[in-house]
């Protein structure tokens, strides 16, 4: 998953993945410095979560300026 910046950039998020359990899915984060994915979990705690929790957490993660 991807996003489009103001300025047009690009940015890798995150790779979703179905767990095979109703609302199971897993997420693993896109670690720009090593242009790879790593399984995470939720803030909460919790794995598997929802789409939109794994969106929530890596735009929080991703697109936030550091120190907010």
């Amino acid at each position: 998953m991807e996003a489009e910046l103001a300025d047009s950039e690009r940015a890798k998020l995150m790779k979703l993945r179905y767990t095979g359990a109703v609302g199971g899915w897993g997420f693993a984060l896109y670690l720009a410095d090593s242009d790879r994915c790593e399984d995470s979990m939720l803030p909460t705690g919790s794995h598997p979560g929802t789409p939109a929790d794994a969106l929530d957490c890596a735009c929080r993660l991703h697109l936030t300026a550091p120190g907010t």
